[in-house]
């Protein structure tokens, strides 16, 4: 197995649970974001693969690593990134930290407590987020609660997916800590409903991921682009409900994934929100100027 694009999945970013570069945002800005999609979703799929060996994984994701360094052009995806990159003159680290995650996912398989999960989000989401706000040239100042958001947005996947992720690749995203605590055990994640131990441990983690959440808010106020504005205020949105449906259902028997329907309508009121702050915020400008 030496081509990743015979381990794709075929899901692609109309499928996520979040906007990744909605019609939002700028056009300029909408083709680097979807080429670092597209490189992180190739590199996601050899990770989650079923049944390709973590060997066969690690050497995928290293031709993805030497491409994106520009040691190698095997992998297209990485060629298109960096060469994404050096127009805009970013650096290749988003993306190289990325694969530091998908790396480890061929490899680990639980997670001691929220700590280490939070040190794995650190590479697994913050890059993304961090990758979006270069390309837009915002201040690194908003780095911290880019970083809360997309930690916020990995482990309410985990959350929506923990049962699937136990039984198709024996990987366990929620801490060990956490489930003891409850009197959970890992075997219960293979259960067709969750019993009351696993529920609470799940409640717990979606309490702290919506005070990730919390940590995050400021982060559409403090982008200068208003159109990346509109659409951090629409992820935030999704992001703050779905945390509440997490907190309240049981992922192993009840749905949790929004609907197209739910995804569209709660997207539209973050961006009305969105829109009624930075209206706000520049009414206030003008009059601070006025006085």
């Amino acid at each position: 197995m030496s081509d990743a694009a015979a381990l794709q999945s075929g899901k692609g970013h109309k499928d996520e649970n979040f906007p990744v570069a909605s019609f939002v945002l700028k056009p300029e800005h909408r083709a680097p974001i979807l080429t670092f999609y597209r490189f992180a979703r190739v590199a996601d799929d050899v990770a989650d693969h079923s049944t390709a060996t973590p060997q066969q994984k690690l050497a995928l994701l290293e031709a993805m690593r030497a491409t994106l360094a520009g040691e190698s052009g095997q992998s297209p995806e990485a060629v298109a990134l960096r060469e994404a990159a050096q127009a805009r003159r970013l650096s290749p680290v988003h993306g190289l930290e990325l694969l530091q995650a998908f790396s480890q996912d061929a490899t680990k398989t639980r997670y001691a407590d929220w700590r280490e999960l939070m040190d794995y989000c650190r590479y697994s989401a913050s890059p993304v987020g961090r990758f979006v706000l270069d390309v837009h040239g915002e201040d690194r100042a908003s780095w911290p609660a880019s970083d809360a958001l997309c930690a916020a947005l990995q482990v309410i996947n985990h959350l929506q997916d923990c049962g699937t992720d136990y039984r198709s690749l024996d990987r366990v995203y929620l801490p060990q800590d956490v489930l003891a605590s409850h009197g959970a055990a890992t075997e219960m994640l293979a259960g067709a409903r969750s019993t009351p131990a696993l529920i609470g441990a799940i409640g717990e983690l979606a309490r702290k991921t919506s005070a990730l959440l919390r940590d995050a808010a400021p982060l559409s106020r403090e982008v200068t682009d208003v159109r990346l504005s509109l659409e951090i205020a629409a992820i935030q949105t999704l992001a703050e409900h779905l945390a509440h449906r997490l907190a309240t259902r049981d992922p192993l028997s009840e749905r949790v994934h929004l609907g197209k329907m739910g995804f569209a309508a709660l997207g539209g009121v973050g961006v009305i929100r969105g829109l009624a702050s930075v209206l706000a915020r520049s009414f206030a400008a003008r009059r601070k100027l006025r006085q």
